[in-house]
Order: C-alpha cells, then sequence, then structure tokens
C-alpha cells in the first residue's frame, strides 16, 4: 500500500463530491437549526456517505474519503455560523429578507477567515499539546475501519444502526420516545430539577473525552441547576416582577428552563468571557510557537523534503495575504451600515481581534467535547457584548444602527468560529490518518465558501414557507430561530434595553475561581484537572445535555480499568485499549448524525414537522426512553469490554 503522503488526496472527484455533500447538509442543517436551535456535525456522515460512493466509482483512498469529509463538514459549522446570528437581523425590522450579497459575504468571508485563524492553531493543539478531539477522533477510526474492513467494521456498522435507529423513534421522528427524561417538582421553596437527554450519541462523545472533562461539564450544569436556579427561585424572583408574571402557573420544569433562559445562562456567558481571555494567554506560547513553526516551514517548503507532507500547513506568507483580501470586503460592508469610517475601522479591528480570540476558544472547546457540542452561540454572545460595549461609546446607547452594528460584527466571528472549531476537527481526524494538512485546509476554504452561496436562497425559501422569529397571522407555527432571537435580545439590550449584568458578572467571578483552582491543581501536578471553559458549557448549556457526556466518560473510565489500563498507562496504550469503545462511540455519532439529516428532507419537502409520527397510542413515555438507552450503555459496554481490539492500520 502506498504511503498516506503519497495517496490521492485533493482529486477531482473527492472536491465535486465534498462540495455536493456540503452544500445538500447545509441546507438541511439550516432548517433544523431555525427549527430546534441544534445542528448536526456532518463530517462523520460525509466520510461514511465518502466511502460509499468512492467505492461504486472503483475504490477510494482513506485520504480522498478525508477530504470529502473535511469539505463537507463546513455544511453543518457555516449553516450554523448563519442561523445562529443572520436571522436578528430580520428579527429586528433592519432586513425584510435575507440579501444575497450581504449574507455571501458575511458567511464566506467569516468562514474563509475562520480558516486562517485556525491554520497556527494545528500545531499547539494537535502536535504540541494535543486535545481529544472527539469527533475527530471518532473519524478518523470510521476512515480506518472502512479502509481495513473486518471486526472494527461490524462494531462501526452495530452501532451505527443502533443510532439511527434510536434517532428515528426520537421525537423528531416517529415520537416513539422522547428526547430527554426529565423530574422536576418544588421540596418547599426548592425547586429541584434532574434529567438526561437519551441521545446515544452524547454518550459516544463523552467515552471519547472522557471521564475527567465529563465530571467538569456536568459539574458546571449542577451548579447552574441545583444551586443558581433554586437560589434565584427562592430569593430574588420577587424583585423581577416581569419574570415572575412570565411564569406564574408553571411547571417546575418551565419555571426552572424560563430562569434559566432568561438569567442564569448568563453565568456561563461571563465564565466564557473570562475563560476565552485566559484560554488565549495560556496558550500564548503555543500560539506564538505555531505561527514561528508556520513562517519556518514556508521558508523551508522551496527545499525539497525539508518539511514532511504531513506537517505542511498553508503557507504563513499567503495566509497573511489572504487575510488582507478577505478583511478590506468586510471593512467596506460596515462602512455601507454606519455610514463613518471612525466606527467602521474599528468596527473591522474588533472583528479581526475577537475572530482570532474566539476561533482560538472555539477549536479549544470542540478539542475538549466535539463540535457538536460546540457552544458557538455563548461565544457569539460573548463577541456581540464586547462589541456592543465598544460601540456604545462611539454612538451612544440610543444609536438606532447600533445593535445592527453588533450582530453583523458577530455574525463574522459566528461563521469564523464555527468553521475554526471545525477545522480542527478535521485535522485531528487528518493527522491520524497521515493526511497533508494544507490540503485539508484548503478543501475547508472550498467548501466554506460554496455553503455560503446557497445560503440566502435557502433562508428566504424557509422564511416565505415557514416564517422566521416570532409567530404571525401569516406564519403562526414559524422556525423560531432561538439563538438569533437572543443575538437580537443581547444587542437590543445593550441599545436603549437591559441584560442581565449582575448574572454576567458573577459568572466571571466564577470563571477566575475555577481557573485559581485549575492552576493549583496544576502546580501539584494533579490528573484530575478543571478547565474553565469545559466548566463554562456545563453552565450554559442544559443540564440533560450534560448528563449523559459524564456517563458516557464514566463508562470509558470502566471499560479502561476491567481492560487494565492504569493512572500510569501511556496514551498509546490507552488508544489501543479503547479502540473498540471508540469505533462503537462513533458509529453511534454516525448513525444519529445520517438520520438527523435524512429526517430533514421529508420535513422540508412536506412542510410538516410530523411527517412521520405515529399514532399517539405508539408514543412511549421517558422510562421507555431510559429503559432503551440503558441496553444500549450494557451492549455498549460488553463490545468495548470483550471485544478483540482492532489492529491499528499500516499508517496509524
Amino acid at each position: 500500500m502506498a504511503s498516506p503522503a503519497k495517496q490521492p488526496q485533493l482529486t477531482f472527484r473527492a472536491v465535486l463530491l465534498s462540495v455536493f455533500l456540503a452544500v445538500i447538509l447545509a441546507a438541511a442543517n439550516a432548517y433544523l437549526g431555525l427549527f430546534a436551535g441544534l445542528t448536526i456535525a456532518t463530517a462523520i456522515p460525509a466520510a461514511v456517505i465518502s466511502m460509499a460512493v468512492l467505492r461504486l466509482l472503483g475504490g477510494g483512498t482513506i485520504l480522498e474519503n478525508n477530504i470529502v469529509q473535511t469539505g463537507a463538514s463546513a455544511g453543518s459549522s457555516i449553516a450554523a455560523g448563519v442561523i445562529f446570528t443572520i436571522p436578528a437581523l430580520v428579527i429586528l425590522g433592519y432586513w425584510q429578507d435575507f440579501r444575497y450579497s450581504w449574507v455571501l459575504a458575511i458567511a464566506g468571508l467569516g468562514g474563509l477567515l475562520g480558516v486562517l485563524f485556525s491554520v497556527p492553531l494545528r500545531r499547539s493543539m494537535i502536535v504540541e499539546d494535543p486535545l481529544p478531539f472527539p469527533e475527530g477522533k471518532a473519524a478518523a477510526e470510521v476512515l480506518k475501519a472502512g479502509e481495513n474492513p473486518g471486526p472494527g467494521m461490524k462494531i462501526l456498522g452495530l452501532a451505527g444502526a443502533i443510532g439511527a435507529l434510536l434517532k428515528l423513534a426520537a421525537e423528531s421522528g416517529m415520537k416513539l420516545i422522547p428526547d430527554n427524561a426529565v423530574v422536576s417538582g418544588f421540596m418547599g421553596k426548592y425547586l429541584g430539577y434532574m434529567g438526561t437527554n437519551l441521545s446515544p450519541a452524547l454518550i459516544g462523545v463523552g467515552y471519547i473525552v472522557g471521564l475527567n472533562v465529563g465530571i467538569v461539564v456536568v459539574s458546571g450544569s449542577i451548579l447552574s441547576w441545583q444551586f443558581a436556579i433554586p437560589i434565584y427561585h427562592m430569593f430574588f424572583l420577587d424583585s423581577d416582577p416581569a419574570l415572575a408574571a412570565k411564569i406564574a402557573g408553571g411547571s417546575a420544569a418551565d419555571i426552572g428552563g424560563a430562569i434559566w433562559s432568561a438569567k442564569v445562562r448568563y453565568l456561563g456567558v461571563g465564565t466564557m468571557l473570562i475563560g476565552g481571555v485566559w484560554t488565549l494567554f495560556s496558550l500564548r506560547k503555543s500560539l506564538l510557537s505555531g505561527v514561528k513553526s508556520g513562517l519556518a516551514a514556508a521558508r523551508k517548503s522551496a527545499a525539497v523534503g525539508e518539511v514532511a507532507e504531513t506537517d505542511r500547513d498553508l503557507p504563513m506568507k499567503w495566509m497573511l495575504v489572504a487575510l488582507v483580501g478577505f478583511v478590506l470586503p468586510l471593512l467596506l460592508l460596515y462602512q455601507a451600515i454606519v455610514g463613518n469610517w471612525f466606527v467602521s475601522v474599528p468596527m473591522t479591528i474588533i472583528m479581526i481581534v475577537a475572530g482570532f480570540l474566539f476561533v482560538s476558544v472555539s477549536a479549544y472547546l470542540a478539542g475538549l467535547i466535539g463540535s457538536s457540542n460546540n457552544p458557538v452561540s455563548g461565544i457569539t454572545i460573548s463577541t456581540i457584548l464586547f462589541a456592543s460595549a465598544v460601540l456604545v461609546l462611539m454612538l451612544g446607547r440610543d444609536s438606532p444602527i447600533g445593535a445592527v452594528a453588533a450582530i453583523m460584527i458577530g455574525a463574522v466571528v459566528c461563521c469564523a468560529a464555527a468553521v475554526g472549531g471545525d477545522n480542527l476537527q478535521d485535522l485531528k481526524a487528518g493527522y491520524i490518518v497521515g493526511a497533508t494538512p494544507w490540503k485539508q485546509q484548503l478543501m475547508l476554504g472550498i467548501g466554506a465558501f460554496s455553503c455560503a452561496l446557497i445560503m440566502a436562497p435557502v433562508l428566504n425559501l424557509l422564511a416565505a414557507a415557514y416564517g422566521i422569529g416570532a409567530p404571525t397571522p401569516e406564519h403562526p407555527n414559524s422556525l423560531a430561530a432561538p439563538q438569533a432571537t437572543l443575538m437580537a435580545s443581547v444587542a437590543k439590550g445593550l441599545f436603549g434595553g437591559e441584560l442581565p449584568w449582575t448574572m454576567i458578572g458573577i459568572g466571571a467571578g466564577i470563571g477566575a475561581i475555577i481557573i485559581a483552582f485549575d492552576e493549583w491543581l496544576k502546580s501539584r501536578q494533579a490528573k484530575f484537572r478543571v478547565p474553565v471553559l469545559a466548566a463554562a458549557i456545563g453552565i450554559y448549556l442544559p443540564l440533560e445535555l450534560m448528563v449523559p457526556i459524564f456517563l458516557g466518560g464514566l463508562l470509558s473510565h470502566i471499560v479502561g480499568r476491567r481492560r487494565g489500563l492504569t493512572a500510569n498507562s501511556s496514551e498509546e496504550e490507552s488508544d489501543r485499549v479503547h479502540r473498540p469503545g471508540t469505533l462503537f462511540a462513533a458509529g453511534l455519532i454516525t448513525g444519529e448524525a445520517l438520520m438527523g439529516i435524512a429526517i430533514a428532507f421529508p420535513i422540508v419537502i412536506t412542510s410538516n414537522r410530523n411527517v412521520l409520527a405515529l399514532p399517539e397510542a405508539f408514543h412511549f413515555g421517558p422510562l421507555v426512553g431510559l429503559a432503551v438507552l440503558a441496553a444500549v450503555v450494557w451492549l455498549f459496554y460488553r463490545s468495548s469490554k470483550n471485544a478483540t481490539t482492532p489492529a491499528a492500520a499500516a499508517h496509524d
């Protein structure tokens, strides 16, 4: 077999298939995100589709399949970057529809900036101080299993079928089982809440990221849901008559959700703000090293053989030229909005600084818990807060254009952050299978711009068919666009409205305490660490999403102990022992993602979100869902503990 670096990679058929999948998956994710507030990661499904299609065309190398999944991953990242922000311009009343040239500029240039900003991060986060990158690791296992069919492919196929069937049975499909199992109620004045999402894919994510991260993220959620929300309900709700009136008479779950949405999630925003700054500061040496080594590699590239093909990034000098070329059109776009160079130039500078900062944060978070669970919306809120604070000083709180300008900055940064996190995930997979980094980086740029070309028509189509934002007489069941609605509220809150600044400040204080505690653990060379951004994720996202991630991490720990791993085992030994479980986890993620995308098509075609739903007599409650999830966990455990570890591929 040819060495990985000499296998075909950036072939015409791989590029064509990658672009086709990216566009289709971006359209499907745009609908899902506006409807349900989430998108489905597309890299792993694209890898599976690529292996099937290229095999029909007479083969396909592992590196061709890797290129396809790299470009196609832009389908979820560009869709997320657009739908989390740009609909806010319609919700604010600034646009009546989605303008093609503006959406293309924001999404396309933002996505390309995400690729550029993430290039110097590869060395620090993947090579020198590697993070788990669970979906990248899972994608690599999928690619290797497809290259070497055998026991690993059987594990992958079984888990994929389970993930797909349970996604079909869930609320977005046949409605056989609910998405969540939640218990809530009052104990005196204390508001109790506990629950879990029933997605096997989240168990898979937890297995890959491990117990340490699982404990940290679920602890953040417990802080929000078991402490902050009950405390606010008992002692501070009476001083907030608007919120009290809104939740009067609601169930415990509804009251807890309303307090979390309006107040407590902003603790996570504050923690994320200080955590993002700290993460960038703590990575400063690695980032500088990455830039220096990139420049050194560019100088050596003229000499054949001095830089390994598997370590060759996009040339740094051309990246700097491209950065200037991409930023200038954005400067003109901002100038067209505000009509004042003394404002548009600072807006552009804010966008560049915040873009690099939050691409770094997004990449770090993707490295910890995966792109699917990366809180890009929280990153974007932080950007809008920062941008708005500066714009208030320049334009004043009463500026009619201030909120729009902040959203425009946030939209570019959101697209860049989403693409940046995805890029590092793809580069992790490429690093494992022996791909060439610059070819992946180029492919992701092509995929991102291809998706940007179709986003405005897709958004206009969905707006015409369903409506976006608050229900209207013409569209009583409009797509809620929850993130974009939140972005609009945050921007308006800074220009003439109100925001829970106390919560944001408390969150920043919590972040500082977590950072200090983690530095203390570091000084003691403790195995267990408390990364501040992982804690921020737990605080910011619903508890039921974090519980299965913790359970997956616990499962990984138990399997490792049963198969002989100790605290002193090497990372290579750990990877070998956990490979059957990683394959099972990858299958769960793959199956659910593929089915999630497949379900979107009949919903869009029929304009009926319940098109696949069975009659109510076949709708079972959360206890059945918990029993099914428990059965999956048991099978996961048996497959991971008893399976013969698949041999690594020749290039692994």
